[in-house]
C-alpha cells in the first residue's frame, strides 16, 4: 500500500501548484475511491481481487442533496476535514 500511496503522490505533484486542486493525506480506511470536483464525483468501487483499475467507476452528481452523490460527498467532507495538507 505504501507503494501505491507514493506512486500516487508522484503522478499528482504537476497538480501541486495549480490554482483550486489541492491534495491531502488520510489515514481512514475507505472501501472505495472518491474522486471529487464541486457537486461532481467519480467513484471507484473496490471490489475484493480487482485491481483498481479494472473496478467500476461511477459518475455522480449531486442534484438534489439526496441521493447516492449525497452519501458519498458527506463521506467524502467528513474525512477530508480531518485529512492533513500535502504539497505546496
Amino acid at each position: 500500500m505504501t507503494a501505491r500511496i507514493k506512486n500516487a503522490l508522484m503522478l499528482y505533484r504537476p497538480l501541486v501548484n495549480v490554482d483550486g486542486v489541492e491534495t491531502r493525506l488520510h489515514r481512514t480506511v475507505l472501501y472505495s475511491s472518491i474522486y471529487r470536483a464541486d457537486d461532481e464525483l467519480l467513484v471507484n468501487a473496490h471490489a475484493y481481487g480487482t485491481p483498481a483499475a479494472n473496478a467500476p467507476v461511477m459518475h455522480l452528481t449531486r442534484t438534489d442533496g439526496q441521493g447516492p452523490a449525497a452519501t458519498y460527498i458527506t463521506s467524502f467532507d467528513h474525512i477530508w476535514s480531518r485529512a492533513q495538507p500535502h504539497g505546496k
